[in-house]
């Protein structure tokens, strides 16, 4: 555990179940079997019920609205930067001042406005069929080079984490050089966008393309267990890059959330989100989901730490979300689906 954990969490953590007692209404969008284990360890470290609703991140944004002042909802839990900025911008979170989360979480992990943080990572990077590409493009702004035409596989405008990266193409970049980088990536479309992240990971072993971009702990999970249409000899001729090393480093998704703006349950709110960022529960997001902890010392599982070493992009998430509106308007300017 923290070392700076507060004096209210510490309480709760050395009481027994019998003693601490109450609830916690988490709406989560987080659809994994493995957190499972991040809350029932926490009802056994505090003795307090975690009662779950789970859902698509729109739906649970669009519920709490509606709910308004009598919203049971406590914490919301969600996935990218984009649905995090959607539930600030609802006005269904509520700023904390809290020393564990500062001081536990990268100030660039955190919203600007401590409505929303994150508690693990993924690095979208590059993925390319070793024995059909020599020379891999080794940052974003080189998948639209003309080399890789009819190459490039990727996921639609529409989805979260296509905009998130565009948006921060333009934070790092500008907004003229995304929009050049943008029509080139279309450009160089061997497919039209479609499917999931596994899906471009699929077409790199069907031939379908030779150069996909995925989020790591999809491949990562390939490395441990047995995934449809990854089998291990599949998976031996797939090479990856993290993008942009002599730059501004990978970008990264996140996980995290946020305190719901009337949460009925504040105290044990802000005793879950503390604990989501102590060194049991960190662990357990790479060893359970194959994701990158957001607290910075923490172990990697095997799988994870398996695909090695790298400078993730440290660039301001609140910024980066500043720029989703934007982002969109340049995936319908240049045509990507």
């Amino acid at each position: 555990m923290s070392r700076c954990l507060t004096a209210s969490i510490m309480a709760l953590l050395i009481a027994t179940p019998a003693l601490a007692d109450g609830e916690l209404n988490l709406y989560s969008s987080r659809h994994y079997d493995t957190d499972e284990r991040l809350y029932s360890d926490f009802t056994d470290l505090t003795g307090i019920t975690v009662n779950r609703i789970e859902g698509n991140a729109d739906e649970l944004i669009a519920r709490m609205q509606a709910e308004g002042a009598n919203s049971p909802a406590d914490v919301l839990l969600t996935v990218d930067t984009s649905r995090l900025q959607r539930a600030k911008d609802a006005g269904v979170l509520q700023s904390v001042q809290n020393e564990v989360l500062e001081d536990r979480i990268p100030a660039y992990l955190q919203d600007e406005d401590n409505q929303w943080f994150a508690f693990s990572q993924r690095a979208r990077i590059i993925f390319f069929a070793k024995d059909r590409v020599e020379n891999p493009p080794t940052d974003y702004l080189s998948l639209a080079d003309p080399a890789y035409k009819g190459m490039v596989c990727h996921r639609s405008s529409s989805n979260v984490y296509s905009q998130t990266l565009l948006a921060s193409v333009i934070e790092n970049h500008g907004e003229e050089a995304a929009r050049g980088w943008a029509q080139g990536v279309v450009d160089n479309f061997a497919r039209d966008p479609q499917g999931g992240d596994t899906d471009q990971l699929r077409g790199l072993v069907s031939g379908e393309c030779d150069i996909a971009i995925s989020n790591t702990y999809y491949f990562a999970r390939a490395l441990r267990t047995d995934v449809k249409g990854l089998d291990q000899d599949a998976m031996a001729n797939i090479g990856w890059i993290f993008p942009a090393q002599n730059a501004e480093g990978a970008h990264m998704n996140l996980s995290g959330g946020g305190i719901a703006a009337h949460a009925p349950n504040y105290e044990n709110a802000v005793a879950f989100l503390e604990y989501l960022t102590s060194d049991q529960a960190q662990q357990y997001f790479s060893s359970g989901n194959d994701e990158y902890p957001a607290v910075p010392g923490v172990g990697l599982s095997p799988s994870v730490a398996a695909l090695g070493l790298f400078k993730p992009d440290d660039v301001d998430l609140s910024a980066v979300a500043q720029n989703l509106s934007t982002a969109q308007e340049i995936f319908n300017q240049v045509g990507w689906e």
